[in-house]
């Protein structure tokens, strides 16, 4: 059975531009830091190498949370602005591969405490509801700490 939201989102007539291939397995030297919340030890950074922004207005990243005692998670993630929705493409494996995510469905972002999701969504990647125009928008807001269209204005504004 379907969600209100699923049904709503299929009502769109939206269509994804679902990625070919999985990207490369990240790279140290590639990682930029985010901040999600001032109430975690974990660090979260996104590879820079692997962040897309697709014509179909889904922004698309290799996100890699560390813990304090330096364990990570890898996933191969995308969030459309349009809706405030993720979905997982694959998670990571230690032996640097790729493990395709079993369900591909797009969920809406949560409101969680500590939710890289809606930091990235909120903060980096769809300023006042609206979508950056490109990966290089992306990965300047990652350096800055967050995107200048962000502060300060809730307003939404037209994008993907």
């Amino acid at each position: 059975m379907k969600s209100d939201w699923q049904i709503a989102q299929e009502k769109q007539n939206w269509l994804e531009h679902a990625p070919d291939a999985l990207p490369p397995y990240p790279k140290a030297d590639h990682l930029l830091e985010f901040n999600v919340a001032a109430v975690t030890n974990f660090r979260f950074f996104i590879d820079a190498s692997s962040f897309s922004v697709g014509s179909d207005g889904v922004a698309r990243y290799v996100l890699v949370a560390r813990s304090p005692s330096g364990a990570q998670n890898v996933s191969y993630e995308g969030i459309r602005c349009k809706g405030a929705s993720y979905r997982l493409y694959a998670t990571g494996r230690r032996d640097g591969t790729w493990t395709k995510a079993r369900d591909d469905s797009w969920r809406p972002i949560g409101h969680e405490p500590i939710d890289w999701r809606r930091a990235l969504n909120d903060d980096y990647f769809c300023p006042r509801g609206g979508m950056i125009a490109s990966a290089a928008e992306g990965i300047d807001a990652l350096r800055r700490g967050g995107n200048p269209a962000s502060a300060g204005d809730s307003r939404p504004t037209s994008g993907n």
